[in-house]
């Protein structure tokens, strides 16, 4: 058990959330109670994964996708009250981290995503340097495809470009699709993302640069887990990953 103000203060160290200009707040978002035995981890604070860390006794609970989002109106009203309620009655505390946990060159989404595709990263691109690139041994798009698929357990969206051979790979992971032109500028040959918008699938085309979507929830799934297994070796306390299945 430790107390949760050193929690936060190892996170906010690993983390640096400082460093990044951010949608919204990263570091303790709900404050639970005063001492941390058992922590819970997950992509998003849903209701349902709120509930589940109900379940399996949690004090607090670490998340990539907080509650508090710029451009939001403010009002505690909705699925906003019923998540903070059930937070509160239970006393747990909730800490998110979005853009440091994207950008980590260990525990991150991208660096924990590449290392179980087998690609580390040799440079970095886009917005806060938040996207990562490496060389790739030879290599098909359709191999990447099955990697994804195996590694994901869902199909990916894949447009292919022109064919050409593929020796660099770009990745940043969730609703990135808007780091495609970035990527392509960085020497990518094929572009991975969670997401697809209507535009990709053109500049696809028009550049020659493959594009694959392998899902939003399913991409970030890793840099969480690797953040919770961290708290848990350094501080000595429970740590369990809930995973709750999103089609997005």
């Amino acid at each position: 058990m430790i107390d949760r103000a050193r929690l936060e203060s190892h996170l906010n160290q690993w983390m640096e959330p400082g460093r990044f200009k951010d949608y919204g707040p990263n570091g303790l978002q709900v404050e639970g109670r005063a001492e941390v035995r058992r922590l819970v981890s997950g992509v998003t604070a849903s209701l349902a994964l709120i509930d589940a860390a109900i379940a399996a006794q949690a004090d607090a609970l670490l998340v990539h996708h907080g509650l508090f989002w710029r451009g939001q109106d403010g009002r505690v009203t909705g699925w906003m009250k019923q998540r903070l309620a059930r937070l509160i009655q239970h006393d747990i505390s909730l800490f998110a981290y979005h853009l440091p946990l994207d950008a980590h060159p260990e525990l991150g989404n991208n660096a924990q995503l590449g290392a179980r595709l087998g690609w580390r990263a040799d440079a970095r691109f886009g917005d806060q340097d938040l996207g990562f690139s490496a060389a790739l041994p030879p290599t098909t798009l359709d191999a990447v495809a099955g990697q994804l698929r195996t590694l994901l357990g869902r199909e990916p969206v894949v447009v292919a470009g022109d064919g050409r051979p593929l020796r660099r790979v770009a990745w940043c992971t969730g609703g990135a699709q808007g780091f495609f032109e970035a990527a392509i500028a960085a020497g990518a040959d094929l572009f991975i993302t969670g997401e697809i918008s209507e535009p990709q699938a053109h500049y696809a085309a028009e550049t020659g640069v493959a594009f694959i979507a392998a899902g939003h929830h399913a991409t970030e799934r890793y840099g969480v887990q690797a953040l919770g297994e961290q708290a848990a070796r350094e501080l000595g306390l429970e740590h369990r990953f809930i995973d709750l299945p999103n089609p997005a």
